[in-house]
């Protein structure tokens, strides 16, 4: 454990800060934000309170380093046409949201005892630059002509990822190559021929 008299001036340890916002990230989606306790998670990190209160000085500033390491793990996977965008978007979201807890950090994102600023700060650095890709890739399509012009852009936009969402709440598994199938779904629905074959279809 690390010790709480660490000398002025010393180097944060990268290691130790790594530890810290992964067991936040497990004690919030578990437990909720309102339950989440500030010791518990300086004790599975293997660290003590003192050193946590160093680098966050409280359960706002922790939860809000959580939600600024998954907007880390965005990746740029912009494709060569829109429909592979919006495949890789998807593949990219199913990698993430499928990580053990991140469907339960979602649920915690949502209950009245989250703290408004954290739910405002999740919603701005993880679901609005997704949001923004996915909307930038059918947006693109309909300009080139390959969606109808009154295709609705906004429904379909909910689709992409609430499909995922409700077959979470459902229980069901996750279905073939669902990144795939999800885009070619939506991409119909919009009046458009998808352009490219099922890779996993036989």
């Amino acid at each position: 454990m690390e010790s709480a008299s660490r000398g002025a001036g010393r180097a944060r340890d990268g290691a130790i800060d790594a530890r810290i916002l992964a067991v936040a990230g497990q004690h919030l989606a578990r437990d909720g934000y309102a339950a989440m306790s500030l010791a518990a998670v300086a004790q599975e990190a293997g660290t003590t309170r003192q050193a946590l209160y160093r680098r966050w000085p409280g359960k706002a500033e922790l939860a809000a380093a959580v939600v600024t390491a998954l907007a880390e793990e965005e990746h740029d996977v912009r494709a060569a046409d829109p429909f592979g965008t919006l495949v890789a978007e998807l593949a990219d979201f199913q990698r993430g949201v499928g990580k053990p807890g991140r469907m339960s950090l979602v649920g915690t994102m949502l209950q009245d005892t989250t703290d408004p600023e954290l739910r405002a700060r999740y919603r701005s650095r993880v679901i609005a630059p997704r949001r923004a890709r996915l909307l930038d890739a059918l947006e693109s399509a309909r300009r080139q002509g390959q969606l109808a012009p009154d295709a609705d852009l906004e429904v379909a936009l909910t689709m992409c990822t609430g499909s995922w969402y409700g077959r979470e709440l459902a229980g069901a598994p996750v279905p073939t190559n669902w990144p795939y199938r999800t885009a070619a779904l939506v991409w119909r629905s919009l009046g458009g021929t998808v352009p490219t074959a099922d890779p996993d279809a036989t």
